[in-house]
């Protein structure tokens, strides 16, 4: 695929086909992701690849301590509730995807539903854990690195006909993660990115989320 094609083709999916994905594939998807720029080269970053019945023993422990009402453990820190201009984007994409869906407003079963199916990494075969060296966690610039090389990865899936959604359902409730995905206490878990062949005729994998303009982001100064 062009550059250009993978940049403003790419969409999160949230709906997959079964069929497993190659390791071989995934790690062709890596050696590209990880050719991101890093502040002074450092690296931060690190992946822990699930599928199969490690997968399928986080999806539980998610789903069960959520309909528990466990409060969420997330290491990587999540700031305060998004306001204003920041809170309207968040709505507008949660219409789009509920529309998509024929969630109602006052369906609260279908809603919970697509909430558990954030937990349970939109069924994707694959998850890919984001972590990054603890002793380097004061540090914006690795919060920033693993931005980078996280948005490689999607787009070098996108490129090869796989789609992604990056989230933070997946590792919200971080003792079962670690436990299943065999994390080491050296890393900070930071996102999740579900990962495999989008399935075309889910609905929700049709949306675009919408994004301000180049007018709107950029001030050009001495031009």
């Amino acid at each position: 695929m062009e550059f250009d094609d993978v940049i403003m083709g790419r969409r999160s999916i949230r709906g997959y086909k079964p069929d497993p994905v190659p390791r071989e594939l995934i790690e062709e998807i890596l050696t590209l992701a990880m050719r991101a720029p890093s502040s002074m080269n450092t690296q931060p970053w690190n992946f822990t690849v699930l599928t199969g019945e490690p997968l399928d023993r986080i999806r539980q422990g998610n789903t069960e301590r959520n309909l528990a009402g466990i409060p969420h453990s997330r290491e990587f820190r999540t700031g305060h509730a998004f306001g204003g201009i920041h809170r309207d984007r968040q709505v507008g994409v949660a219409k789009q995807l509920f529309g998509a869906m024929g969630i109602a407003r006052d369906d609260a079963p279908a809603r919970q539903d697509w909430v558990l199916r954030g937990f349970r990494q939109f069924d994707a075969p694959v998850c890919v854990i984001i972590t990054y060296d603890r002793e380097l966690a004061d540090s914006d610039d690795t919060a920033f690195d693993c931005g980078a090389v996280t948005t490689a990865l999607v787009n070098a899936a996108w490129s090869r006909g796989l789609g992604c959604v990056i989230n933070s359902q997946g590792i919200m409730q971080s003792p079962v993660v670690r436990e299943h995905a065999g994390i080491a206490e050296d890393q900070v878990i930071m996102k999740a990115v579900a990962l495999g062949w989008p399935e075309d005729s889910f609905p929700a994998n049709a949306v675009v989320s919408e994004r301000k303009s180049v007018a709107e982001a950029a001030r050009f100064v001495g031009f």
